[in-house]
């Protein structure tokens, strides 16, 4: 652990102290030369105390409990169950062979419960040991390599803390890649494992080649074996198209098509999320839910008319119609509304009996409508314009239903007509739009991650609360998904997600929100087989559900106080508070996972692409 101090330390002190002084006007002399002090008190001096901690003890058992003639196999126990003060007690610093074992031990057990469930118990190699910032060579240690098992991270939670620049994004790629190499095992005793992975990349370094990893992306990961197509390995989406990436797929949604209405109102809800205006809460509210069954007229009506002044709002937003999808008020607009707003004597009765014309139209144009739903809006709020008589009639007529012609959702539908800064706030979604296209991307996305596929999201080029919401809508979709397997008691694909700068995306430290996705997932994730793997600079900033829930850890650089204390409250990372707030350097890291019993300093090897160690 560190230097300490022996019982007669203050003794020794003072000797020091006191023959530093009498020495101390000889240049050629200095307190501890052989003319400055007997050779018993030189000895005195010489001794000094470590502090240890001792974190377990290796020892052997039987491999069948039940069966004394069993071959013995080595073990470990995280604490000590006989120590002996009157015994000559010795440390040892491990290295070479015996340092490998200790640092790659895996409880036999754990080994075979893995080879149950996966039939597959292979390792892949993360760096070599690394004691200390001064990483003198020639001890015997500089060659020790640290495997860990990728299995540990499937299901599990996994951790990646470290200031900008200490080598968290390439210990990222070093376990994506040791997951997806589980496709390819290197016995025959293991059963070839492809797991879905999916990567939100907020820079863009995963799914482009830059010169910080040396031209040697993640996406190119397919190229480690030959005769293997990228199609049927790797797949990249993103916002924007990408020069240097042809085969990308553009993470677009039709917000037009009967499918994708309720889809891409959550998209826009999600960006308006933070605003408090009324009439956008009030938009947020409306849930457009399923299409009502031709049986029941009255409701089928109401809901094509919802959905034409939706479609209206979003033409008027910006987002482009797809030519397939025309606009009809067929059966849409009651005679008497028409002639109301015909015979309007109100101020604004040249805007009303636009708006009749347009409604009494059978295929008038998307522009035409979003002006007269907004004149209707205003046709509906003003008290002068005869709405009120019409609906008051139109309530108590003989054999009707009793409900007012308006329901409230249409109105608060038509209510962002009031003021253009509505619809302006509605048309920061339109980057999604696309109007050639009928899917739905986040079902794409758990298609490939069903069929075992690399998928890399490239947000580098969209809006903060864009990349946000689209990753949320991803994310629903794959717990949903394999939720529902599981309820039905099917077994639920593996899936492997990985989040850059998870501050950006994950809830906050002080953020208590129970049913957010990253929460819901880090809580419930393991038995739906979704993995999650966060990296980002502080401790402090993710919630603190997520981070109890965290099986695997990868600590680079912290340089302050409140985020080292933070860690220690998890696993033996007290050990290293001061280390890691102290050495800076490049991938020196300190690692638990969830098969190892204690923390290891591991200084992980850079990633290559092409590397099969």
């Amino acid at each position: 652990m560190d230097a300490t101090q022996l019982p007669n330390s203050s003794e020794a002190e003072r000797i020091r102290v006191e023959t530093a002084q009498r020495v101390s006007g000889e240049v050629d002399k200095h307190w501890d030369s052989r003319e400055a002090m007997d050779a018993k008190t030189k000895v005195y001096l010489g001794y000094a105390a470590v502090q240890c901690r001792i974190i377990g003890t290796f020892f052997l058992d039987q491999q069948n409990p039940q069966n004394d003639e069993s071959p013995l196999i080595l073990k470990f126990g995280c604490d000590i169950s006989n120590y002996y003060p009157n015994r000559g007690l010795k440390v040892y610093k491990p290295s070479g062979t015996a340092l490998e074992q200790i640092v790659n031990y895996i409880d036999p057990f754990a080994i075979q419960s893995y080879r149950n469930r996966y039939n597959n118990v292979a390792r892949v190699r993360l760096g070599r040991i690394r004691y200390a910032s001064t990483d003198r060579r020639h001890q015997n240690i500089d060659n020790v390599p640290v495997s860990i098992f990728p299995n540990d991270l499937l299901a599990q939670k996994s951790a990646v803390f470290g200031m900008t620049r200490t080598g968290k994004s390439n210990t990222v790629k070093i376990i994506a890649k040791s997951v997806y190499e589980l496709r390819y095992p290197t016995t025959t005793d293991d059963t070839p494992l492809r797991i879905g992975q999916i990567i939100l990349d907020p820079n863009g370094e995963y799914a482009n080649e830059n010169i910080q990893d040396n031209d040697s992306a993640l996406k190119n990961i397919w190229r480690i074996r030959e005769g293997i197509e990228r199609e049927n390995e790797v797949v990249t989406y993103g916002i924007t198209a990408h020069p240097n990436d042809p085969e990308r797929r553009l993470m677009l949604l039709n917000f037009y098509t009967d499918d994708n209405l309720q889809i891409g109102k959550e998209i826009i809800n999600s960006l308006l999320a933070g605003d408090t205006t009324i009439y956008i809460r009030n938009f947020v509210q409306v849930d457009f839910g399923e299409r009502p069954n031709d049986s029941d007229r009255s409701a089928l009506t109401r809901y094509n008319r919802r959905v034409l002044a939706y479609r209206s709002v979003l033409f008027r937003a910006g987002f482009t119609p797809p030519t397939n999808i025309r606009p009809s008020t067929r059966r849409l607009f009651n005679g008497d509304l028409l002639t109301a707003m015909q015979n309007s004597t109100s101020d604004n009765a040249a805007d009303y009996q636009s708006a009749a014309t347009v409604f009494g139209q059978q295929n008038p144009t998307w522009g035409q409508l979003a002006d007269a739903f907004e004149n209707l809006d205003k046709f509906i709020r003003d008290r002068q314009s005869g709405y009120q008589q019409f609906e008051s009639t139109y309530v108590n007529r003989p054999n009707g239903s009793g409900e007012r012609w308006a329901d409230e959702d249409f109105k608060k539908i038509i209510g962002i007509f009031q003021y253009a800064n509505g619809t302006r706030k509605i048309g920061e979604a339109r980057v999604q739009h696309t109007e050639s296209t009928s899917t739905d991307y986040a079902d794409d996305v758990y298609n490939d991650l069903v069929a075992g596929k690399l998928v890399i999201i490239d947000q580098s080029s969209g809006e903060p609360d864009i990349n946000k919401s689209s990753a949320e809508r991803i994310m629903w979709s794959i717990f949903r998904r394999n939720q529902e397997l599981f309820r039905q008691g099917q077994q639920p694909a593996q899936i492997m997600m990985y989040v850059e700068e998870a501050h950006n995306v994950l809830p906050s430290g002080s953020d208590m929100d129970l049913q957010n996705v990253w929460v819901r997932t880090a809580k419930e994730g393991a038995k739906y087989n979704i993995g999650l793997v966060y990296s980002t600079q502080e401790v402090s900033s993710i919630q603190r559900n997520v981070l109890k829930n965290t099986a695997n850890w990868f600590i680079g650089h912290l340089n302050n106080t409140d985020e080292t204390r933070e860690l220690t409250k998890y696993y033996d990372f007290a050990d290293f508070e001061r280390s890691i707030r102290r050495t800076q350097d490049k991938g020196f890291l300190r690692v638990k996972t969830l098969s190892n019993y204690f923390v290891i300093p591991v200084q992980v090897k850079l990633f290559d692409v092409t590397d099969r160690t």
